[in-house]
């Protein structure tokens, strides 16, 4: 029979590239082939050089075919001849019982009497695997037929590369989906307990949760710094019906103006130097599920109006990329920040800011809601012990329940757990104290009483110098003497640190050790 080469390249091709699984591709091709060659089975097979285990993955017959994992381990011998066989494409074997390498494939597949026609798949000089085309016992294969196998060299060494890649990638996401129920679980566990205080100084607040929950309305948690926004915001999360899905975390304060596209939105490889792969961004992340947009008060007013655009229309595009991308989550704000004043001063826009605050929530501070200290303080105290694998827990010493009670907690919630994992770091088993506490109470009655003179000063025409001195006296007592950083005299001035420590110098407002103690 004449063989049209072109035409059985092309069809057989078509055969082995048509599924993604590889035994039914294998099956395909076998269907086809058997008019060209005797072969009444195939088997594909991938091979470990370096630890000498071999691998069937795919076995078809005229009947039917089927996906194996069948390894075992070459001997010596066959190890040595699968080295030296190498640089030949095509080995055809009569018996398989009689060759070291099929020997103990066959022997898996109960074809040990088998004739053999075996094709190592190599593409750009790399071995994949080797596939064998099986005959009735007493079946010679030709010339003819190994010329026609070696055609299909490269079809099939592309068809095993893509499977390979594919089934990695199955793999792959099977451990990530893995990973991911766990990680849910586990964010469960940590923020879907009940909240400390939700039936005393936060039960407003939980009223409001449940109430906006169920729903994809935007929410805008407001409260000082340390008062738990995003507890409350995981809280929504986990109570919506978007709790299958991821909940997403950005600090807008903590992402430089130069990479906020791109961490939001993502970008494309190469859209920018430094781009050597796809990013994907926070909002594709968050897709089903929740974005939490924490310290929202921070972005800069460019950064503001990209997020506004985001919110209208529901989609988004990569750095670099060309493909709209729609958007499908719910957006819980957070700010510690007056959004108000900052919309009089015209550092915060009027449409984003209504775009945000349709359910707003405020956070009251820890100082207005001091009946929940006592179970914070037990719950802090568990939970650093079991961090810190304290065994015995400590118990609270006489008077130090008043003395937190007492506090004024500038740093709420956060500045409460801190003082008790100080406390529990300094007892060494004794009786927890809370010995600092009072040396912050009365550096704020201190702070307080400097303000308080400063604002008694009578209202008259001073030189420019004292004004300045006396301005900057009042920065530094409500930032506590400290200069720059968050909350420091030169951010309350906005002014550049170094040039307010020259002007401080020139004013003789003394700073740092030159600085009296209160």
């Amino acid at each position: 029979m004449r063989i049209d080469k072109n035409s059985f390249f092309r069809d057989a091709t078509l055969k082995i590239c048509g599924s993604l699984d590889m035994e039914k591709a294998l099956w395909q091709c076998l269907l086809y082939i058997r008019d060209f060659l005797p072969a009444n089975q195939m088997s594909l097979y991938i091979y470990n050089q370096k630890t000498g285990v071999a691998e069937i993955i795919a076995h078809a017959t005229t009947e039917k075919y089927r996906a194996l994992s069948i390894k075992f381990t070459m001997c010596e011998r066959g190890r040595k001849q699968a080295l030296e066989q190498r640089s030949i494409r095509i080995h055809n074997i009569q018996r398989a019982a009689d060759d070291p390498v099929a020997a103990p494939a066959m022997k898996c597949l109960g074809g040990l009497d088998q004739s053999l026609l075996v094709m190592d798949l190599v593409i750009e000089s790399e071995f994949l695997g080797t596939v064998a085309v099986h005959g009735n016992p007493g079946i010679v294969f030709n010339a003819k037929h190994e010329k026609l196998l070696s055609m299909l060299n490269e079809p099939f060494a592309i068809a095993l590369s893509n499977s390979l890649r594919y089934r990695k990638l199955n793999a792959f996401n099977d451990i990530l989906v893995d990973s991911n129920r766990y990680l849910k679980n586990e964010l469960r566990q940590i923020s879907g307990v009940e909240v400390i205080g939700a039936n005393f100084g936060l039960r407003g607040v939980m009223d409001l949760v449940r109430q906006v929950a169920p729903l994809d309305s935007p929410v805008l948690l407001i409260g000082e710094t340390g008062v738990g926004k995003e507890l409350i915001a995981s809280t929504i999360h986990n109570l919506s019906l978007r709790r299958e899905g991821p909940f997403i975390k950005v600090n807008c304060g903590a992402i430089p103006e130069g990479l906020m596209d791109s961490e939001l939105f993502g970008h494309e490889k190469g859209a920018f130097t430094g781009a050597i792969a796809r990013k994907i961004g926070r909002f594709e992340r968050a897709y089903g599920g929740t974005l939490f947009l924490d310290e929202i008060g921070e972005l800069s007013h460019e950064a503001q109006v990209r997020l506004l655009r985001v919110l209208q229309e529901k989609e988004i595009e990569r750095v670099g990329g060309t493909e709209t991308i729609q958007t499908n989550i719910r957006i819980i704000a957070a700010t510690h920040r007056d959004l108000d004043h900052m919309l009089l001063t015209g550092q915060f826009r009027y449409d984003l800011y209504y775009r945000l605050k349709v359910f707003p929530i405020i956070i009251p501070p820890l100082r207005h809601r001091i009946s929940d200290i006592p179970t914070l303080v037990q719950y802090f105290i568990q939970k650093k012990c079991e961090e810190m694998k304290i065994s015995a827990i400590p118990p609270l010493a006489e008077n130090a329940l008043d003395q937190l009670l007492s506090h004024h907690w500038p740093g709420n919630v956060r500045e409460l757990e801190n003082a008790v994992e100080r406390a529990l770091i300094l007892s060494q088993g004794d009786p927890l104290i809370f010995g600092d506490i009072q040396i912050s109470q009365s550096t704020t009655h201190n702070c307080q009483d400097k303000l308080q003179k400063l604002e008694a000063i009578p209202e008259e025409l001073l030189s420019l110098d004292k004004a300045m001195a006396l301005h900057i006296q009042k920065a530094m007592a409500i930032s506590r003497g400290k200069v720059e950083g968050k909350g420091g005299a030169a951010e309350l001035l906005k002014i550049n640190p170094k040039t307010l420590r020259h002007r401080m110098k020139k004013v003789g407002v003394p700073f740092g050790r030159t600085a009296k103690k209160p």
